[in-house]
C-alpha cells in the first residue's frame, strides 16, 4: 500500500480534531472498522497514552488503562523521581518490557507527536495550567477532578477542550456507575414527582493531617522537584505537610477543600438529576470554620444552601451536618437517595423501575476508562463531559466564596459572574505565580 493510501489511526484522529475544532456540532464518527475493533487493537492502533502526576490515583488510572487493550501507557511524568520510576516499573512489568519514558517536567511529554492522551493526575492547582496546555498540544485527557481550584481555571480548561476540538472526561466517575445513574434517571423522569429539594454531602473534618512533624523549614529531599511542585501557588518555604496525603487536600494553597474536591462528586450526580442546580440563577448562603491545624487552612465542615426562582432548595453539607452522604432527591412523589454503598427510595417500588423508551436515558456506561477511551476513538463526549465536570466544581467553589465573605450572593450562570458583587467576582480567579499563567 502506497503511503498516500495509507491513513494511520494517529492522522485520522487529528483529521477529526481539525474539523470539530472551534466548533460544538454533531460528532464525527470513524468507523470501528477503522481501527480493527471487530479483533480488537492491534500495537499500533492502540491510543498511547502518557500520565501526569504518578501518586496514588495517578497509579490507580495508569492500571485502569494499562488493563484496556485499546490503550498503550507510553510515558509518566512527576516531579518526584520516586514516584515517576514507580510508575514505570508498574508499566514496564505490565508489557514485559522497557518502552516507557520519564518526564520530571509536563511540557516535555506534552511536546510528544505520538502520544493522543494523557492523564491528569496533579495536586489541583494544577490541573488548568496542564490541561489548557493539554489541548493546545492536541491531547485529549482523562483530567481528575475537580477542574482547577477558582472558577475562571475551570472555564479556562472548557473553552480550550472545544476550541481545540479535544475530549475531556472528567474524573467524576459515579457517572459511569449504574446506581447512581439510575437515580438520577429517576429523577429526571419524574418518578419522585416534581423535585423540590436535593441535598448533597460529603467528608470533610473526618480527613485530619497526618504529617505529624513541626512546621519548620526544612531541606527538600532529593530527586523532589519542589518550584515545578508550586508551580503557580505561591512559594513558601519547604515542609513534608505540603506534600503528604491527606494534607495536601487540606491547604488551600493546593486544593480548595472537601467543599469541592469531594463534594463534586455528589454536586455532579445533583446536577446530572436535576440540571437545574447548575443551570439556573441561585441564591447562595455558606456557613463554615476552617482549619487550623499545622499548615492546613481550608474548609473544614460547611452547611450551603442553593435558592432557585422555581422553589427548588439544595443543601450542601459535610457528612452528617445534617446531610447523608451522596445524593437525595425528594419530590411529591418521593424521593431516592444513592452514594457509593448503595442506593434507597421511597416508594421502594421505585428501584424497580426500568427506564421506558422514550424517557430520559443517561447512557450506559460501566467503566469510566473505557468510555474515555471509546470516545476518544469516535470524538463523542464522554459520560463525564467538560462543561459537566465545569459545573459541578463550581457548585463546590461557590459556597466556599460566601463562606469566606459571610454574606449571601446571587450567582447568575448565564453570566459566570455573582450579581452587583465586585469582591466575590475578584475570587472567582486566583492570582498564579510568576512565569504561570493561563
Amino acid at each position: 500500500m502506497s503511503r498516500k493510501s495509507s491513513i494511520t489511526r494517529r492522522r485520522l484522529l487529528k483529521r477529526t480534531a481539525a474539523i470539530t475544532t472551534g466548533t460544538i456540532a454533531l460528532p464525527y464518527i470513524v468507523p470501528s472498522s477503522v481501527f480493527g475493533r471487530a479483533g480488537g487493537a492491534t500495537p499500533s492502533e492502540r491510543i498511547a497514552m502518557g500520565c501526569i502526576g504518578t501518586g496514588g490515583q495517578g497509579r490507580g488510572n495508569t492500571k485502569a488503562f494499562l488493563n484496556n487493550s485499546a490503550a498503550r501507557m507510553v510515558a509518566v511524568c512527576d516531579v518526584a523521581e520516586s514516584r515517576r520510576q514507580q510508575a514505570k516499573d508498574i508499566v514496564d512489568k505490565h508489557y514485559g518490557d522497557k518502552g516507557c519514558t520519564v518526564y520530571g517536567d509536563f511540557r516535555e511529554l506534552l511536546a510528544r507527536e505520538d502520544i493522543d492522551a494523557v492523564v491528569i493526575a496533579t495536586q489541583d492547582h494544577w490541573h488548568a495550567l496542564i490541561a489548557v496546555a493539554a489541548a493546545r498540544a492536541g491531547k485529549d485527557m482523562y483530567c481528575e477532578k475537580p477542574l482547577g481550584v477558582a472558577v475562571t481555571e475551570g472555564r479556562a480548561i472548557k473553552d480550550a477542550v472545544r476550541r481545540y476540538g479535544r475530549v475531556l472526561q472528567t474524573g467524576t466517575q459515579q457517572r459511569s456507575d449504574r446506581k447512581f445513574r439510575h437515580a438520577c434517571e429517576l429523577a429526571r423522569n419524574g418518578y419522585v414527582g416534581n423535585i423540590h429539594t436535593v441535598k448533597v454531602a460529603a467528608p470533610g473534618p473526618r480527613y485530619k493531617r497526618k504529617y505529624s512533624k513541626p512546621t519548620s523549614v526544612e531541606p527538600v529531599p532529593g530527586g523532589f522537584d519542589y518550584e515545578m511542585y508550586v508551580g503557580p501557588a505561591p512559594m513558601k518555604p519547604y515542609n513534608g505537610g505540603r506534600w503528604a496525603w491527606p494534607d495536601w487536600y487540606l491547604i488551600w494553597d493546593y486544593c480548595a477543600g472537601f467543599i469541592v474536591n469531594w463534594g463534586v462528586h455528589h454536586l455532579d450526580i445533583a446536577n446530572w438529576g436535576c440540571p437545574e442546580v447548575g443551570d439556573k440563577q441561585a441564591e447562595i448562603t455558606c456557613t463554615g470554620s476552617y482549619r487550623n491545624d499545622g499548615l492546613t487552612d481550608n474548609i473544614n465542615d460547611w452547611q450551603a444552601e442553593f435558592k432557585y426562582g422555581s422553589g427548588l432548595r439544595m443543601t450542601h453539607t459535610n457528612t452528617d451536618n445534617p446531610n447523608k452522604q451522596g445524593c437525595r432527591f425528594e419530590g411529591d412523589k418521593g424521593w431516592v437517595h444513592v452514594n457509593r454503598q448503595g442506593i434507597s427510595a421511597q416508594p421502594e417500588s421505585l428501584l424497580k423501575v426500568k427506564i421506558k423508551p422514550g424517557e430520559t436515558s443517561l447512557g450506559d456506561s460501566t467503566s469510566h476508562h473505557a468510555n474515555f477511551l471509546d470516545c476518544v476513538r469516535s470524538r463523542r463526549d464522554p459520560i463525564s463531559p467538560v462543561e459537566a465536570g465545569y459545573t459541578a466544581s463550581n457548585l463546590g467553589l461557590l459556597p466556599e466564596i460566601a463562606c469566606r465573605l459571610k454574606r449571601k450572593l446571587t450567582w447568575n450562570p448565564a453570566t459566570e459572574k455573582f450579581i452587583d458583587d465586585r469582591q466575590a467576582n475578584q475570587m472567582l480567579t486566583r492570582p498564579m505565580r510568576s512565569p504561570w499563567s493561563l
